[in-house]
């Protein structure tokens, strides 16, 4: 029973053989490594196969990609060129003054010193753009040869309102630059908050669409500008401290 145990063993494992692809005359524990040895050679084989197809894959998108990538940095490029205001050449250095005139400061305080930013109103002035939209800002207008930008800020508030106003508190100075005519054009603008003195809102001015009151609270939302928003941000933190001042030197706004 010795001698043919192994030729049993043989018989059992000849299936195994047959299904691994593994030669007829291989014997005992070597058969056994050789069939393990043709299946890890097999998966070896299959799974280059499959690398070697992920990898094209991976080329194939890496080249898109890199097609992509450069056409919309060309795109870029190109939008930057045509962004670009004009070619360099003369500068035109502008300066103006304006800002914002405000009603009912000392009012909007209570007996506990708190501000009711609600009821205190700063005069707009709202323009229409290429596309027809109307767009609100503060009034402001060119600095005459000699003048003050007080004196300057007072006179186009009346301009372009037809309120009276006085300077009490500067607001902010913001620049920035423009093409008109073919020239590049360097603006200063410096912004003042303005006490109302007299008069009543119009818009006789032919630059000038429109001329609301508009509650303090609501300032930031309803200008066009992103710097002229910093500054009524500027507005909005200074305006309580100014009414608690204003009503402590026992003022009162004009009706």
């Amino acid at each position: 029973m010795t001698e043919n145990e192994p030729a049993r063993r043989r018989r059992r494992r000849r299936p195994r053989r047959g299904r691994s692809g593994a030669a007829a005359n291989n014997h005992g524990s070597g058969s056994s490594r050789s069939t393990r040895s043709s299946r890890s050679s097999q998966k070896s084989n299959g799974s280059g196969k499959n690398h070697s197809s992920g990898t094209s894959h991976n080329n194939r998108s890496s080249r898109t990609k890199r097609k992509r990538t450069s056409a919309a940095a060309r795109k870029r490029s190109t939008q930057r060129r045509h962004s670009r205001p004009a070619p360099r050449g003369p500068v035109s250095v502008e300066t103006s003054a304006g800002g914002l005139v405000i009603s009912g400061l000392p009012e909007a305080v209570n007996d506990r010193g708190e501000v009711d930013l609600s009821a205190v109103y700063v005069a707009l002035i709202g323009r229409l753009d290429r596309r027809g939209r109307l767009l609100w800002s503060m009034p402001k207008g060119h600095v005459e040869p000699g003048e003050d930008h007080r004196h300057t800020a007072e006179r186009e508030v009346w301009e372009e309102t037809g309120i009276v106003g006085e300077v009490f508190a500067d607001l902010g100075t913001i620049d920035y630059w423009f093409v008109s005519e073919g020239k590049r054009v360097h603006k200063t603008v410096h912004h003042h908050l303005l006490r109302y003195v007299d008069g009543e809102l119009n818009d006789e001015d032919p630059e000038v669409t429109e001329v609301a009151w508009v509650p303090a609270a609501h300032l930031v939302e309803r200008l066009a500008y992103s710097d002229e928003r910093k500054l009524a941000r500027i507005a909005h933190d200074t305006l309580p401290e100014l009414a608690r001042q204003e009503k402590k030197q026992g003022r009162s706004t004009p009706r």
